[in-house]
């Protein structure tokens, strides 16, 4: 059974940067792709990033491209989101996910091919 814990969530002003971990134990990430979401209340949740299980390929919402960066620490068992130049649409809870099928460079931002999720941590971003 995959467990996922997040953490790095907080409040920051506009323009700042935050960066969010998601401890993962009963799998290691190289047998594991993985994903951020994020969701606001009265939303559905929205794709974020995403990383393959080799750590060769990564996608990202168009909300964040540029902005924000995945990447995973295989000896840490750990997948990052490096937020930078927050905005107050930025404001969210944030959900790490971990899907274990598909290609080992395979990524995806369809929230039903996740198998396990985190508790998920808030993110605020002050104007």
């Amino acid at each position: 059974q995959v467990q996922l814990v997040e953490s790095g969530g907080g409040l920051v002003q506009a323009g700042g940067s935050l960066r969010l971990s998601c401890a993962a134990s009963g799998r290691t990430l190289s047998s594991l792709s993985m994903g951020w979401f994020r969701q606001t209340p009265g939303k559905e949740r929205e794709f974020v990033a995403a990383i393959s299980r080799s750590g060769r390929s990564t996608s990202y919402g168009d909300s964040v491209k540029g902005r924000f960066t995945i990447s995973t620490d295989d000896v840490q068992n750990t997948v990052y989101l490096q937020m930078n130049s927050l905005k107050p649409e930025d404001t969210a809870v944030y959900y790490c996910a971990a899907n274990g099928g598909g290609s080992v460079h395979y990524t995806t931002g369809n929230r039903r091919e996740y198998d396990h999720w985190g508790q998920g941590t808030q993110v605020t971003v002050s104007s």
